[in-house]
């Protein structure tokens, strides 16, 4: 194990796509994955014979890199899905994205009277300043329709006020969407938000059999992948990496590294090098934060409840923030057509109320909220699991930038170490972008130049509203 001296940490999306692509240029590399399948984020769990991913992953993309990688990978178990999402909010259903038409029927005329006043006095009166996300939102949207479609919901996803969460993340992840361009759509039929889509690619039994194949590929091409092995110490003379330290299975594993390419949590990444960085370096890694996450998945006495993929749940009544419809995704998810299984998706922070409570707990909140919700009744949920997941989502608060750019500096001395990915690069991206990260990193060893840091987002798809 780990005798190869190009050394990629993380076996998710990123990881695994430098991996392969080094192999596929006859360049061999170690995989050093500290859970026990791969796949990160984007794996695929099973229970029972019911599989379930973790999150929620479309395959599309706008990178044709990596869309070439996810045919020659899984071209036969490679699904075209139409897209269906919704948000419930006041015991409503309304298209997702926002369809003006809808909205203003289930609104109602006096509410949507209110949201196009706001939104015109937002638009003469507007902050002069946009740095938090309330302030980038409410400036597109108005004040009324902020608060009732935004503000909640994204305060359940974060945990923290949006007013703490920062502009660019709004910037980020609502691309060309505003109540001017959802009138536009309505009047004139037509919309200019790029990342609309009606179908999807998706694995027949969900993305983990992606990263699979992709792991078999790797091993076919000279590569390994170590599961179950966490990075405990990487060794530099303060220009280098010269080493990495591992442990699996109770026992240390040493070996030198030639280059090494990182898709950990930067403040994990900063916090096992040996010697540690100065203590302004440490600081700045103990302020980045990150939001974990949970799945309660409800298998129910049913054989269809809603058509959805997914929908995203804007209720202050209920604890769940998004709902998964395996079944819908693909059938091949769910072993018994007479059955039906569910994704509650909580938003968490490790040691919170909710991250601590039992599993039985957990089921028997999930099974609560999906009857209150009354998209089934709790005596049809026959039984459930648990998945719990540590720093899903990079936090964008009021002190990340200043903090990553601290990090970025003292990191950019080491001249063979890369980071890449959603953790490595403390940005919340689709699995795309992260391949496509992974990828640049394999070509920079194979002899190109590619900034990682300023790999254009805009190549890549990404949501219209916060998830």
């Amino acid at each position: 194990m780990m005798g190869r001296e190009i050394v990629v940490i993380g076996g998710g999306p990123a990881g695994l796509t430098a991996a392969y692509e080094l192999g596929k240029q006859g360049v061999c590399a170690s995989v050093l994955e500290m859970g026990e399948r791969v796949g990160g984020i984007a794996r695929t769990e099973s229970y029972k014979g019911y599989h379930f991913d973790i999150g929620g992953h479309r395959f599309y993309t706008k990178v044709s890199e990596v869309e070439e990688i996810w045919h020659e990978v899984l071209d036969d178990d490679f699904l075209v899905r139409p897209r269906l999402s919704r948000i419930f909010y006041n015991g409503d259903f309304y298209p997702y994205p926002l369809n003006l038409v809808k909205t203003l029927q289930n609104l109602g005329i006096v509410e949507s009277i209110r949201i196009g006043l706001s939104y015109v006095y937002w638009k003469i009166k507007p902050y002069p300043q946009e740095e938090s996300f309330e302030e980038w939102v409410t400036n597109r949207f108005g004040d009324r329709l902020y608060r009732i479609f935004f503000k909640h919901y994204t305060e359940k996803v974060w945990g923290i006020s949006t007013l703490e969460i920062r502009a660019d993340w709004a910037a980020q992840r609502i691309k060309g969407l505003s109540l001017r361009s959802a009138v536009t759509q309505a009047v004139l039929g037509r919309s200019n938000v790029k990342s609309l889509i009606e179908q999807f690619h998706y694995p027949r039994l969900g993305p983990g059999m992606m990263w699979e194949r992709m792991q078999e590929m790797i091993a076919e091409n000279g590569g390994e992948v170590c599961l179950q092995t966490k990075v405990t110490a990487i060794q530099h003379d303060g220009e280098q990496i010269l080493g990495i330290s591992a442990e699996k299975s109770g026992i240390t594993h040493h070996q030198p590294v030639q280059q090494l390419i990182s898709s950990m949590p930067l403040a994990q990444l900063v916090q096992v090098l040996d010697p540690p960085p100065p203590a302004e370096i440490l600081a700045a890694a103990d302020g980045l934060r990150y939001r974990d996450f949970l799945i309660v998945v409800l298998i129910v006495d049913q054989a269809d409840l809603f058509p959805d993929n997914w929908i995203y749940i804007h209720s202050r009544n209920v604890r769940v923030g998004r709902i998964q419809n395996f079944k819908n995704w693909s059938d091949d998810m769910v072993p018994d057509a007479n059955k039906t299984s569910l994704g509650m998706e909580y938003f968490t922070n490790e040691g919170d109320d909710l991250w601590r409570m039992s599993d039985e707990a957990l089921h028997e909140l999930a099974r609560q909220e999906i009857a209150q919700l009354g998209l089934a009744k709790s005596a049809d949920v026959i039984d459930g699991t648990v998945i719990r997941q540590r720093k899903a989502y990079p936090v964008y608060d009021s002190t990340y930038q200043e903090n990553l750019a601290i990090i970025r500096d003292y990191l950019a001395r080491f001249e063979n170490l890369q980071t890449i990915g959603r953790n490595g690069l403390h940005r919340y991206n689709n699995q795309d972008h992260s391949m496509l990260t992974g990828l640049l990193a394999a070509r920079n060893i194979l002899g190109e130049a590619n900034r990682l840091w300023d790999v254009n987002v805009e190549r890549s798809y990404y949501e219209e509203v916060v998830r």
